[in-house]
């Protein structure tokens, strides 16, 4: 008997075949659209070398593209903690046996989740600026900064409480049968195994704080679309400048991601590691 269960059939040799076809034909579209793009590209003359001679200068990327990506990794990498945090504790809260504090907690990430990113971010640039909350140079950075972490913390607790409903009731009750109080089940023992669960789900949330990071640019703050587009008009290339930009992204995000499985692989790994250990480990038996 195999050690896994199967659930779907092994494709025959006709399915193969058909795979194999669709994915040829798949493959000769997409080569098509993008000669068809290259071509278009050609006509208006955004292949010529004089477009793209520019980003063989350093200046281009110290004066223009570094600055904007420091700006975006500034704002992202922030963020990215502060969500992190503020998810976590705020998934919590919504598990949270206590009445008020879940009652409390629901309101912020229903509230949260349903105002527009660009919203907060004007919305907390002008209250920061008019009460001076900072200083003028960092204005901008905190107003995307707290518009990022606002709504994406809202998310990430949806995240924690959807991976711990998603467990099995068998784990919190084994929890509270060793004589672990509700809270402490939560945190030794679902929220671990949830946040593993979660992790792509997490990670994609992480790509999507990368990216909104553009919307800074509505406040003036400087990051790498609002720096590309600067580029663009500068040197007169805006779809070379665009096209670099949109490049540097997906290298980001393609790391991000590796990143995180790497990290989802080895949380795993000590998981598994930890379950083979417990039965052997003196004095748990009786």
């Amino acid at each position: 008997m195999t050690s896994h269960t199967v659930l779907f059939d092994t494709p025959g040799p006709r399915a193969r075949r058909r795979h194999t076809l669709a994915a040829a034909a798949g493959g000769v579209v997409l080569l098509g659209v993008l000669a068809w793009v290259l071509s278009r590209l050609a006509a208006k003359g955004n292949l010529t070398p004089a477009k793209w001679n520019p980003f063989a200068s350093s200046d281009t990327w110290t004066e223009y593209l570094l600055p904007g990506l420091v700006g975006t990794l500034e704002a992202a990498a922030i963020s990215i903690v502060l969500a992190l945090v503020l998810g976590l504790l705020l998934g919590m809260g919504r598990l949270s046996e206590n009445r008020p504090l879940r009652w409390f907690c629901s309101v912020f990430v229903e509230f949260f989740r349903a105002v527009p990113v660009l919203l907060m971010m004007i919305f907390a640039f002008n209250l920061y600026a008019v009460y001076h909350v900072f200083d003028s140079e960092q204005l901008a950075l905190a107003g995307v900064v707290t518009g990022l972490t606002l709504y994406n913390a809202s998310v990430m607790a949806e995240l924690v409480r959807a991976g711990v409903g998603s467990l099995p009731a068998g784990q919190r009750e084994a929890g509270l049968s060793i004589g672990l109080t509700a809270t402490q089940t939560l945190r030794s023992i679902l929220l671990p195994q949830a946040l593993t669960a979660m992790l792509p789900a997490i990670v994609g949330q992480l790509v999507v704080v990368l990216k909104d990071s553009a919307l800074g640019s509505i406040i003036t703050y400087v990051e790498l679309l609002a720096q590309g587009q600067t580029l663009g008009t500068a040197r007169a290339n805006m779809v070379p400048a665009f096209i670099v930009v949109a490049a540097i992204f997906i290298a980001i995000n393609y790391l991000l991601t590796v990143l995180a499985g790497r990290v989802e692989r080895r949380m795993r790994r000590r998981g598994h590691t930890s379950a083979k250990a417990a039965p052997a480990a003196p004095g748990q038996a009786g």
